[in-house]
């Protein structure tokens, strides 16, 4: 039996920070559906590649495909009030949990907010991801990742001290936030379970950074300290940073954060002589000087390919890791030992990487089993099977373009 079988699902939302939540719900046998519309389809089918062959097509997203195989999915026009709020509704009282990501306000002009939607399922769960919140004076200020990283304090500290602030790759903070909403579902769940009680959650990811920068907030709430960009150096640990290795972009990452390490990694060099130089003996010492370390320790690591140099050091016990690209990770072989990446075909696709969920519970198997739905693949099953609209009640919202 999966972990999560029985539990329903609704998500009326697009992108990664609400979607991606429910994909790993979906991972261990919630039924999970997606809701969207021909006039506003998922964001991630409309204008973000890569697209399969980089030809545009609604059913062709591969960033879609990653963040809801596993789900239901159907359409439906929340335009076309107020016949379409009514059977949103409808849904909403077979699920036992909501996901919306939309910007806070939406679901109340809507009439989908969590009071309007407890009168017909009164012990629903509805977790609202924003990027700030439900309330607050900035609550309502629109955004992606990149905005939520710079506000959160990321971008400030990622690049060179005598550099601009460098923006991280991707909505960071989005992914961040999905990992608690999946938790607080969850609790919530549990709750219910205990109390017979729904509620409301609301995830302002934003806030959700904050964990990520627990000590450098502290270093400043109990020392002043305001942390700032060093590049990929480390205050504690000499040498801490990125070393090219033999090969076209090729790299290694070291780290070392004891004496001991130290004394390990210039063994595992083959002691060189420099590495017996005093001034090298002492993290003082070594970070005084730095740019001289790194130069030495990058003359050998350019002799040796990046898994040469993570292997030869991981053995002296040397904190070291290869910098992989995109096409590493298909072939890393810890990552298909664990079985990471799963083939499924798809109809326009063809065969899809679809990944499993970073955790394993022993006693339930983890998907996912079934690809990402094609736009509105799944209306005639859900409404007609699960929901339980008559053919002639389902064939007159499909004409009257509620259903689209």
């Amino acid at each position: 039996m999966d972990a999560l079988e029985g539990v329903k699902i609704v998500e009326f939302g697009a992108y990664a920070a609400g979607p991606v939540v429910g994909k790993h719900l979906a991972d261990y046998g919630a039924t999970v559906v997606h809701v969207e519309s021909k006039a506003r389809p998922d964001g991630f089918r409309t204008h973000y590649p890569p697209y399969k062959d980089n030809k545009f097509g609604l059913n062709r997203s591969g960033l879609f495909g990653l963040s809801n195989c596993g789900k239901l999915g159907i359409t439906l026009n929340v335009k076309k009030a107020p016949k379409a709020i009514e059977l949103a509704k409808r849904v909403v009282s077979w699920a036992d949990v909501v996901i919306e990501n939309f910007s806070p306000g939406t679901m109340k002009r809507l009439d989908l907010d969590y009071e309007s939607l407890t009168e017909v399922n009164p012990k629903l769960i509805m977790l609202s991801s924003s990027n700030l919140g439900q309330t607050g004076p900035h609550a309502k200020h629109p955004g992606f990742g990149s905005q939520l990283s710079s506000l959160a304090g990321f971008t400030n500290l990622t690049g060179y001290a005598d550099g601009p602030p460098q923006i991280l790759y991707g909505p960071y903070i989005d992914y961040i936030a999905v990992g608690f909403g999946v938790v607080a579902i969850l609790a919530a769940l549990d709750f219910r379970e205990r109390s017979g009680k729904g509620q409301h959650i609301d995830l302002a990811q934003y806030e959700t950074g904050l964990h990520f920068l627990a000590p450098i907030l502290l270093d400043y709430r109990v020392n002043g300290t305001v942390a700032n960009r060093n590049g990929n150096r480390d205050p504690r640990m000499a040498p801490h940073g990125t070393f090219p290795c033999k090969g076209d972009d090729a790299w290694c990452v070291i780290s070392a954060s004891t004496d001991g390490q130290w004394k390990a990694l210039v063994e595992a060099m083959g002691h060189p002589a420099w590495g017996r130089d005093a001034k090298f003996a002492t993290l003082q010492g070594r970070k005084r000087h730095e740019d001289e370390l790194e130069q030495k320790i990058s003359s050998w690591t350019r002799q040796k390919t990046p898994r040469e140099v993570m292997e030869t050091l991981q053995a002296a016990g040397v904190q070291a890791g290869r910098v992989n690209n995109m096409k590493d990770l298909f072939e890393d072989p810890q990552l298909i030992h664990q079985r990471q990446w799963v083939m499924i075909q798809h109809p326009e696709m063809g065969e899809m990487p679809y990944h499993r969920p970073p955790y394993v519970l022993s006693a339930s198997t983890a998907g996912p089993n079934k690809r990402d739905p094609l736009l509105g693949e799944h209306n005639e099953y859900f409404y007609k099977e699960l929901v339980g609209l008559e053919s002639e009640e389902y064939a007159e919202f499909v004409n009257e373009g509620v259903i689209d």
